[in-house]
C-alpha cells in the first residue's frame, strides 16, 4: 500500500532544454514558415492541404495530453502520476491550435467545395446539408470547441500546477468532476470537429464513427510521442527515483491496446461500408484503391497496427527504452501516413503528394508543438511533486 512507503520530499530534476534542441525547433518554425509561404504563393490549394494534414497531426497530440490527464483523474490513478505532467505538457500547444485554425478557416476556401455556393446550387445533396456544412456555422463551432478545450485545459491543468505550490488534496479531488465533464465535452467535440476539418473534405460521404476512428489515432499517437518523451527525461536523469522501467511498461501496454483498437475501429469502418455498398459510402474506399492510394492503404494495415502489434507482445518488448522508441517512432511516422490519406486524395486521387510544401507545414507545426511543450515543462516541476498519489506512483510495480 502506498501509505506504507516513506513520505519523503519529491525532487524531480529540472527540465532544461538543450542548445540542439532549441536550434531544432526555431529552425524547424523558421523554415517550416518560409516554405509554407512559398507552397501559398506556388501552389495555394496543395498549401492548405498540408497545412490541414500538418495541423489535424500536432493539435491530435495537444488533445491527448488532456484527455490523457483527464482518464488518470477519473480513474483516480496513481501509477501514472510521475509521467502525468509530460502528457499535461503538450496541452501548451493547444493555444497555439486556436491560432492556428484561425488561419485554417481563411485558408477552408481552397480545401472544401461546400464553401461555394455556386456549387450547392447545383448539388442537391449539398443543399440538404447546408445547414450544418456552411462558413458561419463552421465558424461558430471551431470557436465553441477550442474555447471549451482552453477552458478545461486551464482548470484541470491549472488545478495539477496549484498543487504544486499549496498542496491542497482539493486540487485532486475537484479534478475528478471537471475530467468527467471534460470527458463528456470532448466525445462530442471532438466528434464534430473531424467532420468539419476532414469528412467534408469529401462531403457527399459520411461514416457514422469517424470521430472514433480518429480519436483511436489520436491516443495512440499520443502514447507514442508520451513513450519517447518520458524516456528522453528519464535520459536525462531528470526522473530517476520516480519513474522505472514498470511504467514504460504500463505505457507499452497502453501502446498496444490502443494500436489494437484503433485497427478494430478501422476494420469496422470498412466492413460495415463494404458490406452495406451504398454508392454515398463506397466512394471514400474506392478513392482510397487507385494506384498509389492502395498501397498506402494496405501499409496502414501493416505498419500501424500488425508490425507494432508484434513489436509490442512481449514483456522484454515493454521494459525496453530502445525498442519503445523504435516502435513509437514508427507509429507516429504511419499517423500522419494515415492523416495523408484521409486528406489528400480530394486533392490527387491517383498518387500521395510529398515534398518540400508538406514537409514545410511539418516542421512548422512541429516546432511550434516542441517550442510549448519545453516552455512548459522548464516553467514547471517535472512531476506533480505534491500529488496526494505520488509514493503510489514512486513504488510503482508491476507483476505481470
Amino acid at each position: 500500500m502506498a501509505a506504507a512507503h516513506s513520505h519523503a520530499p519529491v525532487a524531480p530534476g529540472q527540465f532544461v532544454p538543450s542548445k540542439s534542441l532549441r536550434t531544432l525547433y526555431a529552425g524547424a518554425i523558421f523554415f517550416g514558415l518560409v516554405l509554407f509561404a512559398v507552397a501559398l504563393w506556388k501552389d495555394p490549394t496543395r498549401a492548405w492541404h498540408g497545412y490541414l494534414t500538418s495541423y489535424m497531426y500536432w493539435t491530435n497530440l495537444a488533445l491527448g495530453g488532456l484527455f490523457f490527464a483527464a482518464i488518470q483523474h477519473v480513474a483516480k490513478a496513481g501509477w501514472s502520476v510521475t509521467i502525468r505532467r509530460i502528457a499535461e505538457s503538450f496541452t501548451a500547444f493547444l493555444p497555439v491550435a486556436a491560432v492556428g485554425a484561425v488561419a485554417w478557416l481563411i485558408g477552408s476556401k481552397h480545401l472544401y467545395e461546400w464553401l461555394d455556393q455556386s456549387l450547392v446550387a447545383k448539388d442537391a445533396i449539398l443543399q440538404g446539408k447546408s445547414a450544418y456544412l456552411n462558413a458561419k456555422a463552421m465558424i461558430f463551432r471551431t470557436v465553441l470547441f477550442f474555447g471549451l478545450w482552453l477552458f478545461f485545459s486551464k482548470v484541470i491543468i491549472g488545478r495539477s500546477l496549484q498543487q504544486d505550490e499549496d498542496g491542497k488534496v482539493e486540487h485532486t479531488v475537484k479534478n475528478v468532476g471537471w475530467s468527467i465533464a471534460f470527458l463528456l465535452v470532448f466525445a462530442l467535440s471532438y466528434s464534430f470537429f473531424t467532420v468539419d476539418t476532414l469528412m467534408s473534405l469529401q462531403p457527399h460521404w459520411f461514416s457514422t464513427i469517424w470521430g472514433v476512428y480518429n480519436f483511436a489515432g489520436l491516443f495512440q499517437s499520443f502514447l507514442a510521442m508520451l513513450v519517447i518523451f518520458t524516456i528522453y527525461t528519464m535520459k536525462k536523469g531528470w526522473l530517476r527515483g520516480l519513474v522505472s522501467e514498470d511504467h514504460l511498461h504500463d505505457l507499452g501496454k497502453f501502446l498496444k491496446g490502443f494500436t489494437v483498437f484503433m485497427a478494430y475501429i478501422g476494420f469496422s469502418q470498412f466492413i460495415l461500408i463494404w458490406y452495406a455498398n451504398l454508392p454515398e459510402e463506397t466512394i471514400f474506399y474506392l478513392a482510397r484503391s487507385n494506384g498509389w492510394w492502395m498501397t498506402i492503404s494496405v501499409s496502414l494495415l501493416l505498419l500501424k497496427f500488425a508490425v507494432p502489434f508484434l513489436l509490442l507482445l512481449p514483456k522484454w518488448a515493454k521494459r525496453t527504452p530502445g525498442h519503445l522508441v523504435m516502435v513509437s517512432v514508427l507509429i507516429l511516422i504511419m499517423q500522419y501516413v494515415d492523416i495523408h490519406w484521409m486528406v489528400y486524395p480530394t486533392l490527387d486521387p491517383y498518387q500521395p503528394l510529398f515534398s518540400w510544401p508538406e514537409v514545410g507545414s511539418f516542421a512548422l507545426f512541429g516546432g511550434l508543438f516542441l517550442w510549448s511543450v519545453t516552455r512548459f515543462l522548464a516553467g514547471h516541476k517535472l512531476v506533480p511533486v505534491k500529488d496526494p498519489r505520488i509514493q503510489e506512483a514512486i513504488h510503482h510495480h508491476v507483476a505481470y
